[in-house]
This record gives C-alpha cells, sequence and structure tokens, in this order.
C-alpha cells in the first residue's frame, strides 16, 4: 500500500459524540400534548394505530401497547398497567 491510498482518520472530533439519541418532538399543533416523560403522556394525540399488531404511536412517541404497556421514546419500558376488577361484569340495577 502506498502513502496516497492510506487512509487517516481525524479521531479528535470523536470525543464529543454522544450515545444520548435526540428526539425531535413530533407534537406540531396548539396545545402540545404531553410530554412522553409526564404522567398523562397517554393523553397523546394518536399518529398512528395498528389494532391488528396490538400498538399504538402516540404524538409524544409512546409506543401504546393494548395490554397497556408503553414503550417511551428514550427505550423505558413501562409494565401492562391494567386497572384493577376488570374481571368483574357490573350491571345496572
Amino acid at each position: 500500500m502506498n502513502e496516497s491510498s492510506r487512509r487517516e482518520t481525524d479521531t479528535t472530533a470523536i470525543s464529543q459524540i454522544t450515545t444520548e439519541r435526540k428526539i425531535p418532538s413530533m407534537c406540531q399543533h396548539q396545545p402540545s400534548c404531553p410530554s412522553a416523560s409526564s404522567a398523562d403522556r397517554e393523553s397523546a394525540r394518536l399518529v398512528a394505530a395498528h389494532p391488528e399488531q396490538g400498538w399504538s404511536l402516540l404524538c409524544n412517541g409512546v409506543l401504546l401497547f393494548e395490554d397497556t404497556g408503553e414503550l417511551l421514546p428514550d427505550g423505558r419500558i413501562i409494565a401492562p398497567h391494567r386497572p384493577h376488577g376488570t374481571g368483574k361484569v357490573v350491571t345496572a340495577a
């Protein structure tokens, strides 16, 4: 290999690279939807729904699954949280 065919890489900028992803806001409407880190994140607008696959994408980037589990944009997982007593049928008198 001759000198002209050798490739050198400038590694000085590599130390500035972060492993954290920048998550752009998908919410472009007013008032803005709650963020993915807020407690009311499930009230964000629906962007895409695939009930045949069991998931929906909310405007704040949250993937909401039919079992009530969630996948947040930063990779955190929220376990399913169905309300208690869903197995009981209540009828009005």
